[in-house]
């Protein structure tokens, strides 16, 4: 499936043991851009309406659009704005819009009066880093009505038990990701193949999308740049593929 990113609005708080490193506020260092301070995008927030000049949209059908990856989608500062961006999502029957979130405890506040069961085109997911994160958000995420749900183990900062999640039959995807960027935790594969093997036995969607800047194999630690993070983790899902 092809792949997009949309940003209606930019920036976060720091709400969770995974956001101490967090990419977004590593990278608008470098800009001189305060992260803390919530933006409604001035030129990409209609971006899945936008055409290019043959009257063609810019994001075509069939695209999974990460939405909001460089704030949350249900922070408190967006509520102004947020139902303009899902009359957007509505617009586009055509993409997959993955909704990520630390804020799952505010669901109920931010989805649209035609929510119902949830847009067929819309799949939430919930960020757990370590087991006090899968205990508090994923009970939240199995009793929420969407189409589609996702857990991102990301970053990965322990091993963690997601069986009795993934044994609801509620659960449709797991993508792990170790952590990137200066003072990146360990993340160790161990816990990658425990969760992997866990999808396994209820059935569930699994991907190792980032192995992370610092990544612990077989008791041997490596430091991985960062733009090897994605093509080293391709290789270990060969491995992680090849369990039964």
């Amino acid at each position: 499936m092809k792949r997009a990113f949309w940003n209606p609005w930019h920036g976060c708080h720091k709400c969770s043991p995974g956001c101490l490193n967090c990419f977004v506020y590593y990278l608008d260092k470098k800009r001189n851009i305060d992260s803390s301070i919530v933006n409604k995008s001035k030129t990409n927030f209609n971006l899945p309406l936008k055409k290019d000049r043959y009257g063609n949209f810019k994001i075509s059908s069939n695209t999974e659009v990460a939405t909001c990856f460089t704030s949350d989608f249900f922070i408190e500062e967006a509520d102004s704005y947020r139902m303009e961006a899902w009359k957007i999502i509505k617009e586009r029957p055509d993409v997959n819009f993955l909704i990520c979130t630390k804020r799952i405890e505010r669901f109920y506040n931010c989805i649209p009066s035609d929510w119902n069961d949830g847009y067929p085109n819309v799949i939430i997911a919930v960020t757990c880093e370590n087991q006090q994160k899968v205990l508090e958000r994923l009970p939240i995420l199995l009793s929420i009505k969407a189409c589609k749900k996702y857990i991102l183990a990301s970053p990965l900062l322990e091993e963690i038990d997601l069986a009795p999640f993934l044994s609801s039959g509620k659960i449709d995807m797991v993508s792990v990701a170790g952590e990137s960027y200066e003072n990146a935790r360990e993340c160790n594969f161990d816990w990658i193949i425990k969760i992997k093997r866990d999808c396994l036995k209820y059935n569930v969607k699994f991907d190792f999308h980032q192995t992370g800047s610092n990544f612990v194999m077989n008791n041997k630690k490596y430091k991985i740049r960062h733009s090897r993070e994605y093509s080293q983790a391709r290789k270990a899902m060969k491995y992680l593929n090849s369990l039964k």
